[in-house]
């Protein structure tokens, strides 16, 4: 008797384990989608209309993305990394949602333009976890908002454009009022007037993203009324400043532009041997989406969260200048930074009203 009962509790006892590998643990389960498990996390981007080779948030972003899949040993496509281009504003919650029901881990939204879209995915994909740039999304636990301390960089930029000018008078061109323009604008203003108390800045603003031939106007009157350095936080209008800019150069004036959001060094070329592009603030859209990814492979989503990267982070700063910016200035500009990242300077957020 004492033998039956042996053998029937290890009978139990063998089908027990044979059911438990057979179906295997929700653990093991969730590692086998990637869940947390950053070597097979998989990330995917929409793009605004600008598209991935914009030289500006899209194409870093990927670069972000593409630099994240090539650590993890990812290939693009389904499972690693990939993106969705928007033709136009309508293609943006189709591409969202295409991009969660292919189960990528992460899906980044690029641009503030994808608000809407971001809102409306989040609310019906409970279980996606979205991160949005340049943009804030409230009150929404699988959207984490991306945004950068762009007044920061704009400081510096400031700073160098003040101490360069022969002139003593630069000039800001924004593309639309608004918060995140009126950062750079703030960063800028203080930087010029806290390296030269006397230097004047010209600030005028576009209306438009996307108009050129105003920005080149609005540039021509900057440069004929003496600023010989100007700054843009523009988009596609400060094409206009880099066109105007080489003209003034190609007569004779010694004129400055300084980029933004990327290293806009090649949108400067005169000729062979001349640039004006002076340097360009950049944020490091880069450095953010890495960062972003990592944490979320490493359970560390931070939804219904902003995340702002600043000088500190290496999430903003200065391209290089090629030799436009002397020593003495960079010695100068370098020493900003330093005093922004201790705390020692405290960069307004907005212009002063």
């Amino acid at each position: 008797m004492k033998k039956r009962k042996i053998g029937l509790a290890l009978t139990a006892l063998l089908a027990s384990g044979t059911l438990l590998a057979a179906c295997g643990s929700s653990d093991s389960k969730d590692d086998s989608k990637g869940g947390d498990n950053k070597d097979s996390f998989s990330v995917a981007m929409v793009t605004d209309t600008g598209g991935i080779d914009d030289r500006s948030f899209n194409q870093s972003t990927w670069e972000g993305l593409q630099a994240y899949g090539k650590e993890a040993g990812l290939k693009k496509g389904d499972g690693g990394y990939d993106y969705l281009q928007s033709a136009s504003d309508s293609d943006f919650t189709t591409n969202i949602n295409n991009l969660v029901r292919r189960d990528f881990d992460l899906v980044f939204a690029v641009g503030f333009k994808l608000e809407d879209s971001v809102k409306e995915v989040a609310a019906q994909q409970k279980d996606a976890k979205i991160a949005i740039i340049d943009s804030v999304v409230p009150d929404l636990d699988n959207v984490t908002s991306i945004m950068f301390k762009a007044n920061e960089a704009s400081y510096l930029a400031g700073v160098a454009a003040a101490l360069e000018s022969k002139t003593g008078k630069v000039g800001f061109l924004g593309g639309m009022e608004g918060n995140i323009i009126g950062g750079f604008e703030a960063g800028f203003v203080a930087g010029a007037k806290a390296a030269d108390p006397k230097v004047k800045v010209d600030v005028q603003y576009a209306g438009s993203f996307g108009d050129a031939a105003k920005g080149q106007a609005i540039s021509k009157r900057m440069y004929d009324g003496g600023a010989d350095i100007v700054f843009h936080a523009a988009g596609g209008t400060g094409q206009g400043l880099f066109t105007e800019a080489i003209a003034q150069k190609k007569s004779g004036n010694d004129v400055w532009a300084i980029g933004v959001d990327r290293d806009q060094y090649d949108e400067g070329k005169v000729d062979d041997k001349t640039n004006i592009v002076m340097t360009s603030v950049l944020k490091r859209v880069d450095v953010a989406a890495q960062d972003m990814i990592k944490r979320s492979a490493d359970g560390d989503f931070p939804g219904g969260e902003t995340v702002t990267y600043g000088l500190k982070d290496d999430g903003v700063g200065l391209a290089d200048s090629h030799g436009a910016i002397s020593d003495k200035t960079q010695k100068e500009v370098d020493s900003a930074k330093e005093d922004i990242i201790a705390g020692k300077i405290e960069v307004p957020e907005q212009p002063e009203k």
